[in-house]
């Protein structure tokens, strides 16, 4: 047995502020137009763009959406990862709550690696292979653990929010 060469990039997400990422692998070309069919059906006025990264034959970057500028965002952050069988969805008037369960149910969708606002950095393994996501890097590290009086707060914003009665 050979032994294969590995390395690991770090790919920044390139977006902005407050707009929130999903990234996954799925394993079908139909992925990109199953994506927006399941985003599409949450709510008229969730503007998406999704891009699918395919692992053989042409090996394009599949795309789709309902905003060309998310699209585009969509497409760039999954060429830079260029990770076969990834995906990037890139969300505007929605939250990733209100779509997780939709994306989790399309067939060919296989993991969901994060779904946030916040800068996200992906862990790409590299061998002579390809490349494929070996994680996430989401957010900032803890700087403490939550009060009573911090736990009442996030109770009163999910509240405010319509999740908790």
């Amino acid at each position: 047995m050979t032994e294969a060469a590995l390395s690991i990039d770090v790919v920044a997400v390139d977006k902005p502020p407050g707009m929130n990422v999903i990234i996954g692998q799925a394993h079908f070309i139909k992925t990109v137009d199953d994506l927006h069919e399941a985003l599409a059906g949450v709510s008229p006025h969730l503007r998406f763009g999704v891009a699918f990264c395919e692992a053989s034959a042409a090996r394009l970057v599949r795309r789709s959406g309902n905003d060309p500028e998310l699209v585009k965002l969509a497409v760039t952050n999954a060429a830079a990862i260029g990770a076969g069988h990834s995906f990037v969805i890139m969300l505007r008037d929605g939250f990733p709550v209100n779509v997780l369960n939709p994306v989790r149910s399309v067939p060919e969708v296989c993991t969901i690696y994060c779904a946030t606002a916040n800068q996200v950095d992906v862990l790409v393994a590299v061998t002579d292979r390809g490349r494929g996501v070996a994680g996430v890097i989401d957010g900032m590290p803890p700087a403490g653990v939550e009060t009573d009086a911090d736990a009442a707060e996030r109770r009163s914003v999910l509240r405010e929010l319509g999740y908790k009665l």
